[in-house]
Parts: C-alpha cells; sequence; structure tokens
C-alpha cells in the first residue's frame, strides 16, 4: 500500500512538472512566435520565388540543411534524394515526435501580380513548363523552419526527441522514379534511430477561412491510384470507319462505363469512390481513324476493399467492352498513396491542442476528402494526425478562387502564425503526457 501511494505520488508529481513547463512555455509562445513572425514570412517568399519539382529540390534541400544546423540540430542531408532530417535532442529522457513538412512545387505557370511570384521556368515531361508553389508548400516548410528555431531555443524546457522532416516529391512521380516522397523516406528509416512515437503534420487550404484549424478522426483524405488503358484497334480511312475498328469509340465506350463502377456496382453508403479519366488521347488527323487510343485517369478510395474491387472492375469493364467491339484493351493500375487515416486516440488528444491554439470557435471537424496526402505512409507505421490550416485570403478581394494545384492559387500569410503554434502545441502537449 504504502509503495502504491508512493507511486501515485510519484506520478502526480511529474503531471504537475509537465504542467508547470507547459505553463512556462505557453506563456513565452507568442512572443517567440511574434518574434520569428518577419523571418518565416521571408523564408516563405524565398521558398515561393525559388520553386522545384518533385526530387529536383536541391537548392531547397542544401538552404534547409544549413540552417537547420546552424541552430545546433543533427541534420541528414539529403535523405530520400532531396529531403532533410534534423534532431532535436533534449536532456530528458521522454517519447520521441516527428514533424513533417514537404518541399516540392508543380509544373506550372503562376498567374498573379504578387512581388515574388516565381518566374522559374523548366521543362516537364519533355515540354516547356514553370514551377510554382500552387499548394502551399513553400508555406509548411517555413512554419516547420519556425517550430524548428523556437523549440531549439527552449530545449532546456523540453523532454524527449523531436524529429523534423523535410520531404521531397509529396505531388509524385512517374512510375520510373518510384518509391520517391514519404514513401521512400520511411524505407531510408526517417522513423527509426531514434524509433518515433507519433507524427504530426499540416496542410494548409486556401479555400478555408484563414485562421481555423480543420480535422477529422479516422480517414481524412483518399487513397489515390492511376490506371491507363490502352485500347488497340485497327486504322482505317475516316470516311470508311467500316473498314476499320475505331479506338475512338471504344474508348468513348470505356469512359461511359467506368462512371457505372461508382454510380451503380459500389456500395457508396460505406465510403465514397471517385474515378476520373482525366486524359484521352488518339490520333493524328481528323480523316483518319487511328489504331491506338490511351486513356488514363485517377482512382480515389478510403476503403482497402473497395479499392481492389474497383481495380478489378475497371479492369473488366475497359476490356470486355473492347472486345465486344473487336478491338484489345490493356489496362495497367499504379497503386500511388494509401488513405491519410488519423489514428483516433492521438486525433482525440491533439484537438485539445488545436482548441488551445485557436479557441473552440476556430476548431472544426469537417468531411473527408478525395484529395490525397502520402503523409499516409508514415502513418502506417506510426501513429499519425494530420490537419488543415485555412488560409483564404479574404483581404485580397480575389476575382477567382484561389484554388490548390491551379494558377491562381494564393494564401493568407496572417494564418501562419497560427500554424507555427498548433504545431507547437500538438508538439509540447504530447511530449508532456507521460507514459
Amino acid at each position: 500500500m504504502i509503495k502504491k501511494f508512493i507511486y501515485i505520488f510519484a506520478w502526480w508529481g511529474a503531471v504537475q512538472v509537465n504542467a508547470q513547463t507547459n505553463t512556462k512555455l505557453q506563456s513565452e509562445l507568442d512572443q517567440k512566435i511574434k518574434q520569428v513572425e518577419p523571418q518565416l514570412i521571408e523564408w516563405r517568399r524565398h521558398f515561393h520565388q525559388n520553386p522545384e519539382l518533385s526530387n529536383r529540390e536541391k537548392q531547397t534541400g542544401a538552404f534547409l540543411a544549413d540552417y537547420l544546423k546552424s541552430l545546433g540540430l543533427e541534420v541528414t542531408y539529403p535523405v530520400a534524394k532531396t529531403g532533410v532530417v534534423a534532431v532535436l535532442k533534449t536532456d530528458k529522457p521522454g517519447r520521441v515526435v516527428a514533424l513533417r513538412a514537404d518541399m516540392d512545387g508543380l509544373p506550372l505557370i503562376e498567374n498573379n501580380a504578387l512581388p515574388f511570384a516565381s518566374k522559374v521556368k523548366t521543362i516537364f515531361n519533355g515540354q516547356p513548363a514553370g514551377v510554382m508553389h500552387a499548394c502551399g508548400h513553400d508555406a509548411h516548410m517555413a512554419m516547420l523552419m519556425a517550430v524548428a528555431k523556437i523549440l531549439s531555443e527552449n530545449k532546456k524546457e523540453l523532454k524527449g526527441t523531436i524529429k523534423f522532416i523535410f520531404q521531397p516529391a509529396e505531388e509524385g512521380v512517374g512510375a520510373d522514379e518510384a518509391p520517391a516522397g514519404a514513401a521512400l523516406m520511411v524505407k531510408e528509416g526517417v522513423l527509426e534511430n531514434p524509433k518515433v512515437d507519433a507524427i504530426f503534420g499540416l496542410h494548409i487550404q486556401s479555400l478555408l477561412p484563414s485562421g481555423t484549424l480543420n480535422y477529422r478522426p479516422g480517414p481524412l483524405m483518399a487513397a489515390v491510384d492511376g490506371f491507363e488503358i490502352r485500347i488497340k484497334g485497327k486504322g482505317a480511312h475516316g470516311a470508311t470507319p467500316w473498314d476499320g475498328v475505331d479506338p475512338v469509340v471504344v474508348g468513348s465506350e470505356i469512359v461511359n462505363g467506368l462512371q457505372t463502377i461508382v454510380s451503380r456496382q459500389t456500395e457508396l453508403t460505406k465510403a465514397s469512390a471517385v474515378i476520373t479519366v482525366g486524359v484521352f488521347h488518339a490520333g493524328v488527323r481528323q480523316n483518319i481513324i487511328s489504331d491506338e487510343a490511351v486513356l488514363q485517369g485517377t482512382i480515389r478510395t478510403f476503403d482497402t476493399a473497395m479499392q481492389r474491387k474497383i481495380h478489378q472492375k475497371i479492369k473488366l469493364t475497359a476490356t470486355k467492352i473492347a472486345e465486344a467491339s473487336g478491338a484489345q484493351a490493356e489496362v495497367t493500375i499504379q497503386v500511388m498513396y494509401p488513405a491519410t487515416v488519423n489514428d483516433v486516440s492521438l486525433t482525440q488528444q491533439a484537438a485539445k491542442s488545436l482548441i488551445k491554439t485557436a479557441g473552440t470557435n476556430q476548431v472544426n471537424i469537417i468531411d473527408a476528402v478525395t484529395m490525397a496526402e502520402d503523409f499516409s505512409f508514415y502513418q502506417q507505421k506510426v501513429p499519425g494526425f494530420f490537419f488543415f490550416l485555412g488560409a483564404y485570403p479574404a483581404d485580397m478581394h480575389l476575382t477567382r478562387k484561389p484554388t490548390h494545384h491551379t494558377v491562381d492559387f494564393m494564401i493568407d500569410e496572417k494564418s501562419f502564425p497560427v500554424g507555427v503554434r498548433a504545431l507547437l502545441n500538438v508538439t509540447l502537449d504530447y511530449l508532456a503526457n507521460t507514459r
């Protein structure tokens, strides 16, 4: 009984120490964030003006590595081709938490009047293209740099270990470069030595109200797979289609047939699903029936069994429609990212940290979204929590929606301190909790 009492007393004392530490750090957070905010904006604008595509983030990686080394962190660079991992070890034992930001831009020519707009040009898929941070990865990096600065300056107040993961190639690469991004980071051991207990990440959202924090327990973002259907027909003169087998007509029937997989063959009361054909290539001249057509598209699912069934249905639908018309269809499916699924227990804890950050009225539980994120690869190995930071730039009175992955993408820089505070709070609260 005495031993039990001593144990309870020791446990309560540890809780009180953690609470006091948190109170001390919390009292300094606003001041620290205000101090770093000008640098935070400067970092974001630097990255925005100097974007690099997936697996080409050499200058970005070097910039990050140099800065993180200046904080006294243990830095490994390059990881997974161009990524950076920095470790902050405290003098007190405790949990190991990882924080992740992505690094890559997109092949788009920016269409706005920002003084720091990207002017970078490149060659993508053999064609001239721009390069633009059109998904907010520039902001993600800058916010995590600010978090690293604040935590490293408060090292004595912390316990445990923090890993800062700056990950390349979140936007994906061709099959010839796979694995890449988070999958390659995991393969190269970023969650080991020391072994990570939990991982946190945020994604800025240009269409959600600025400064809001948005999350969901369980499935948050969809699994994504790609498909290609190569239809082999028989070429003919456009004036005599009966002499051939028109792969364009067959392809059109396949496009329509694929839509019935979701609308008529999938139990949508269990989970939602999407099949979209985004590419249809065929022919070189208006009066020539080509002998081949190619369809390419994307699949979005939240349920693994449903995902497998849809893959089977796509192959069956395409091959049988082609066969009925005297053509052949070869179907290739590329499995890409699994669903982003927030650990329920970790989410319950982290939600309290979000409310502490922004207040109850600014924190929302949202519906799952059909976009995808390779943060899911980390969540397959350790408990993870991923959330959205709203950043709609209402003050700019935009005439076009600043949608992600478009040339009009735009975000409100005033939301960044909220993101920094949220990452700090989920990290501090997680480390303060005893095992």
